[in-house]
């Protein structure tokens, strides 16, 4: 079984790919040679679901910077880390933004950390409050 850090990097890959291939959570997964453990399938399907609002908040909150703009890893990051603040109640938020920026951190570039900090915790404002 996979750690919910292990999970969080498939997920991202898989956003990633519903993204840049125009494709629906259910499209992607079943083209799939090997199916994502249960919790990134539950994320990749949450993110897909829910992408309109997770987008509106996103273009609302992030001051000065249009979606398309951003980094597609960025994207990607912060529609995972929106979908967890606003409809996995359960997880703790310190989590959430701490993965989030330690996944930045590897797979974008040097600044996306500080961003997806930023961008997450007002989201979180927004959520959770």
């Amino acid at each position: 079984m996979a750690t919910r850090r292990e999970s969080r990097e498939r997920a991202l890959g898989l956003c990633y790919e519903l993204e840049t291939r125009g494709l629906s959570a259910d499209e992607l997964l079943a083209g799939l040679a090997v199916a994502p453990d249960p919790y990134a399938e539950t994320v990749v399907r949450g993110v897909d679901e829910h992408r309109l609002e997770i987008d509106a908040l996103l273009t609302k909150l992030s001051e000065h910077w249009a979606l398309e703009r951003m980094p597609a890893i960025d994207r990607a990051l912060l529609r995972i880390g929106s979908y967890e603040i606003g409809w996995e109640p359960d997880l703790p938020l310190a989590v959430i933004i701490d993965e989030a920026v330690e996944l930045a951190g590897e797979y974008s570039t040097k600044d996306s950390g500080r961003f997806v900090n930023a961008l997450l915790s007002r989201i979180a404002g927004e959520l959770r409050a």
